[in-house]
């Protein structure tokens, strides 16, 4: 039973448990002695995004490893992929990632990169468990010049901004685009605006004056209507808003228009295969894509292999399977060719420059893809339980699918952090879906009141 991580690291409000600095330095401490074991001259990078909790977690997590005679070097404030690329192109045993993503301020987290650059896998991160609440290492003190030493990393934002830029064609520049850019107040408030200049764009910046409270506060992917509503009044090509730590991509067309990751995947999975680039000739995404990108893809000759929600869950599916892209509707955008995690601006890059390629602008380009309507209805129970244990609902669920047959799909799962069953339903007739979704969300009511 997992009690500090979740689905994607360890996260809550900053020093209330788990985000404490005690548990910081007990993660630091554990995430050396891992290390240790499996390799000779370590050393760990530890970067975070821009929220005040930050200074106190990462000097807790640098204490704790250098506590165990491992080195730290200091990143500071980077984006979540650009924290994966330093991890690998320095050779580090580890990178630790100090965000919240797309959470308010108040909130911080701690997620872990192995020296390949892709996420700890489930069992290593209970053994980082067991080795905190076990006092496995509470003995293990080394002492005098056995201690490790932290340095800062200076140059950490200019390396990473050369890798960005090197994924973007030579033969190519941005000199013919106005950006509206939104960088939500969080990690890449240096890095995204001198990667698209350095190309050659106008860049109308927002969200670049972080103050360690304003991270994704209205403004950023989590709200893309302050980036659209600008696009509109300068006239720009396209609007760009990564989240708090970047490693995920929101975008609006020449009018204001925003393009979800679905049609942004269908738009780089149509360029992949034109170049022959697309392994597996596969697309991997979520339960939660829309219809939509299946239909597109098969039109392509592809297909859409989907996973649980989570980027996480998506990387680990395109590993297994030998997949090269991936994502999620919110806009988690994964090229493995390019990088090990979901990455907001390097996405932004592939889509710039396919429109060059193109000759187009993103709205004639976001056609390739038609939108399924799609209905979700949340359903609060006295209680949490499994959609399949409630009385009558396997039966209606069931008949609801043999009704809707190929014309849509429907998804239920429950939260998994409240006593709440969601209904997706997604087909042709809205009408049609709404009606079932109703009536799913009816029985479940129902037996609740039983």
């Amino acid at each position: 039973m997992r009690q500090l991580f979740g689905t994607d690291g360890v996260r809550g409000i900053a020093n209330i448990y788990p985000m404490t600095t005690e548990i910081a330095m007990q993660i630091g401490r554990a995430i050396a002695f891992i290390v240790k074991k499996r390799s000779k001259g370590h050393h760990i990078v530890i970067g975070k995004d821009t929220r005040l909790s930050g200074y106190m977690l990462e000097n807790a997590l640098a204490a704790g490893v250098c506590s165990m005679g491992v080195d730290v070097q200091l990143l500071g404030p980077l984006p979540t992929p650009g924290i994966a690329f330093i991890t690998t192109s320095m050779r580090a045993d580890a990178g630790v990632v100090i965000s919240a993503s797309h959470n308010p301020f108040q909130d911080n987290g701690i997620k872990i990169f192995s020296r390949d650059g892709f996420k700890l896998p489930d069992e290593v991160e209970l053994d980082i468990e067991d080795l905190i609440f076990s006092q496995k290492m509470a003995a293990l003190r080394p002492v005098a010049d056995e201690v490790g030493k932290a340095a800062r990393i200076d140059d950490a934002c200019g390396r990473y901004i050369v890798f960005l830029k090197n994924t973007f064609p030579n033969k190519y520049t941005l000199d013919d685009f106005h950006i509206v850019l939104d960088c939500a107040h969080g990690a890449a408030y240096r890095v995204a605006p001198f990667v698209f200049a350095e190309l050659g764009a106008k860049v109308t910046c927002l969200g670049v004056e972080p103050d360690g409270k304003n991270i994704n506060q209205n403004c950023g992917a989590l709200h893309p209507e302050l980036m659209a509503e600008k696009v509109r009044q300068l006239g720009a090509d396209i609007g760009l808003a990564l989240d708090g730590d970047a490693d995920r991509l929101i975008v609006c067309d020449e009018k204001g228009e925003i393009v979800d990751g679905d049609h942004i995947m269908a738009i780089c999975a149509a360029d992949l295969i034109s170049r022959g680039k697309l392994k597996k000739k596969t697309v991997a995404a979520t339960v939660m894509s829309n219809m939509g990108l299946e239909k597109s893809l098969e039109g392509m000759g592809a297909k859409l292999l989907r996973t649980s929600v989570g980027d996480r869950y998506v990387v680990e599916a395109m590993r297994a399977k030998g997949c090269n892209f991936g994502g999620e509707q919110s806009g988690h955008l994964i090229f493995l060719d390019h990088n090990t995690t979901g990455d907001g601006t390097l996405a932004a890059l592939q889509l710039l420059a396919i429109m060059i390629k193109r000759k187009k602008p993103l709205s004639e380009l976001a056609k390739i893809m038609t939108t399924f309507p799609q209905v979700l209805e949340n359903v609060r129970l006295s209680s949490r339980i499994a959609p399949e244990q409630i009385q009558g609902f396997p039966e209606a669920l069931k008949a609801a699918e043999e009704k809707l047959g190929s014309r849509g799909r429907i998804l239920v799962r429950a939260s998994g952090t409240e006593p709440v069953i969601r209904v997706m339903a997604e087909g042709e007739d809205k009408q049609e879906i709404s009606d079932l979704a109703l009536e799913l969300c009816d029985v479940i009511r129902r037996a609740d009141r039983m």
